[in-house]
């Protein structure tokens, strides 16, 4: 009989699941290639071990975008508990929505290629980051620090300027000083 917890079989699984994730996030971002060998040494685990995750490289990449896109997601309402709505924008545009979209750079040609083979990207990542964001100025207008109604799709438009930050640059200096520039806009004093 069991109590609910999770076997240590299973729990391993997902230890693998995620930590191949990780290794190929880091390794696609690098290189933006996709080796199965590479990515299993890197990740500690034997090459059948990837393939059973991830039977094709479509798989793996795709489930590293939507890992990545989560992430943007899930985090939010943790910076809004720990650092308040004007910190939380701050520390959600340079700590986790710039890098994703550097990010993004070097995985931009694997995704093509699996949205080739697979069809589009899903839809849900954008709905995603449009999510986090409306999350972000509904905290700060209702703490009176964003005026109310400031569309969500101007301020997104607005970052698109972080895809333009060069990882080789001083790129954290140049993310504080466009989300100074966002921030002064979205205001409500």
């Amino acid at each position: 009989m069991t109590t609910g917890s999770v076997s240590p079989r299973r729990a391993d699984t997902r230890r693998n699941h995620e930590r191949i994730l990780a290794v190929a996030a880091q390794t696609l971002a690098e290189s933006g290639e996709v080796s199965f060998n590479a990515i299993a040494k890197r990740a500690g685990v034997g090459v059948g071990t990837v393939y059973r995750h991830f039977p094709a490289a479509a798989d793996l990449i795709l489930a590293v975008y939507e890992r990545e896109v989560r992430h943007l997601l899930e985090v939010v309402p943790e910076l809004l508990e720990h650092a308040g709505p004007a910190g939380a924008f701050r520390t959600w545009v340079t700590d986790h929505l710039a890098p994703y979209m550097m990010t993004k750079r070097g995985l931009a040609k694997a995704l093509a290629e699996a949205t080739a083979q697979r069809g589009t990207l899903p839809a849900s990542a954008v709905q995603s980051i449009r999510e986090a964001m409306e999350a972000l100025l509904t905290a700060g207008a209702e703490a009176g620090l964003v005026r109310p109604g400031v569309d969500v799709e101007t301020v997104m438009r607005s970052l698109l300027g972080l895809l333009h930050l060069d990882p080789e640059d001083d790129w954290q200096r140049q993310t504080a000083d466009l989300v100074d520039l966002v921030w002064r806009g979205l205001r409500a004093d």
